[in-house]
């Protein structure tokens, strides 16, 4: 499961996903720690977190990490704790092949499709009936499933055949 750190959601994960892994997205993060950078430290502070994502070596997004943790440390120590409790939640892609890390460190694709359900919906306007509401909306999503199933596939059966790998 992707999504921000909004402890409700990840108590109902928990729950009701028993077993599941948990990725925090990496938007919602950065979001989260130039909150606690000054505004003229924020560019920086953007530009190095965001190579962690660019570094295909495991202990290499590590050691980035950790090099990021102590680059703020001396010069914006209020966000040194949001680097340290959120690392290991971050960076919980490194557990899946690295096929899969593009799609399985933010909620770009569920962000996508909100935002296409809300501009559909905004033509209409005003519903007549909730199950108008609920065609629509629901013809999207079968839309958006055709899309992944036949067309561009988010997850290829091969990568996911690394995935089995992994679990095993």
């Amino acid at each position: 499961m992707i999504s921000d750190a909004h402890a409700g959601l990840k108590k109902a994960i928990a729950r009701c996903c028993q077993g599941t892994s948990w990725q925090r997205c990496r938007v919602h993060f950065l979001r989260n720690l130039l909150s606690h950078v000054p505004k003229a430290g924020q560019d920086m502070v953007a530009a190095a977190m965001k190579a962690v994502f660019v570094i295909q070596a495991p202990d290499q997004v590590r050691a980035h990490w950790q090099r990021v943790t102590e680059m703020l440390r001396k010069q914006f120590p209020t966000a040194v704790p949001v680097m340290e409790a959120a690392r290991d939640d971050v960076l919980a892609f490194l557990d899946f092949p690295q096929e899969h890390w593009r799609k399985v460190w933010s909620t770009n694709p569920l962000e996508r499709l909100n935002k296409e359900i809300k501009r559909r919906t905004a033509v209409v306007g005003i519903f007549p009936t909730r199950d108008s509401v609920i065609r629509l909306v629901g013809m999207i999503l079968a839309e958006q499933d055709d899309e992944w199933q036949d067309g561009r596939r988010y997850f290829r059966p091969e990568t996911m055949a690394l995935m089995d790998a992994v679990t095993e």
